[in-house]
């Protein structure tokens, strides 16, 4: 999880976590300054959540380093990224991680299936990614509907093999299932009910951040055409 002044939001996240996944699992919360309002409360959740971790970005500030952060450090066999504001619904992990277990080498828990929902959030962003998403499904023949979401779960061994591109924000979701869908790598999908935050400030920033989604929105949609050529 990359954290920006998520304290409000980051104990009943941390518990969602600890009650949905395998005891074992391993959670790392990704920071960039020592100021960060999270930090205080996740040193108390430390008391009782052992595998609960700090890990500072080593490449700099933005949540785009702390997600690369977070990658390198996992050590699971399976790697789920998730955000701390509590707007992603962690009962799906359960449904992930056995779909990762029988061969996906990335499972999306998708608003924009049969069964997933979007509550709230700008509607200039709800729409774009609803329409890049389903564009990508309907066009391109990704077999997934929400390669946008950052929720997703990865196998590690696929992670090891991609050389990650992204440049801003969390275009990181997208560039890996492009890169997934061009190498004939299973994807699976969960159907997830998304709302939007109730406590902090979104950091994301549609104008800066649209050219790097576009650039594997293309990537993504011509992939179709490469795989029937090759």
């Amino acid at each position: 999880m990359p954290v920006y002044n998520e304290g409000p939001n980051i104990k009943r996240v941390i518990a969602n976590i600890v009650l949905y996944a395998p005891p074992s699992t391993e959670i790392l919360v990704v920071y960039d300054f020592d100021e960060d309002d999270t930090l205080p409360t996740i040193r108390e959740v430390q008391r009782e959540a052992p595998n609960l971790r700090l890990v500072t970005t080593s490449r700099g500030r933005g949540v785009l380093n702390a997600l690369k952060t977070g990658l390198d450090t996992a050590a699971g066999g399976y790697v789920l990224v998730t955000m701390a504001d509590g707007s992603d619904d962690l009962a799906d992990l359960p449904a992930m991680l056995d779909m990762a277990k029988t061969g996906a080498v990335i499972v999306a828990a998708s608003r924009y299936m049969a069964g997933g929902r979007q509550n709230g959030g700008p509607r200039l962003k709800r729409a774009m990614s609803r329409l890049a998403g389903l564009a990508l499904h309907h066009v391109g023949g990704m077999p997934i509907h929400d390669p946008t979401s950052n929720y997703k779960l990865y196998r590690r061994d696929f992670l090891r093999t991609v050389r990650i591109e992204s440049e801003a924000g969390f275009e990181l979701a997208l560039e890996l299932c492009a890169k997934a869908y061009r190498r004939r790598v299973p994807l699976a999908e969960v159907p997830t009910t998304w709302t939007d935050r109730t406590a902090g400030t979104s950091r994301f920033k549609v104008r800066a951040w649209l050219p790097h989604y576009l650039k594997w929105f293309v990537f993504g949609l011509t992939s179709r055409v490469i795989r029937s050529s090759s």
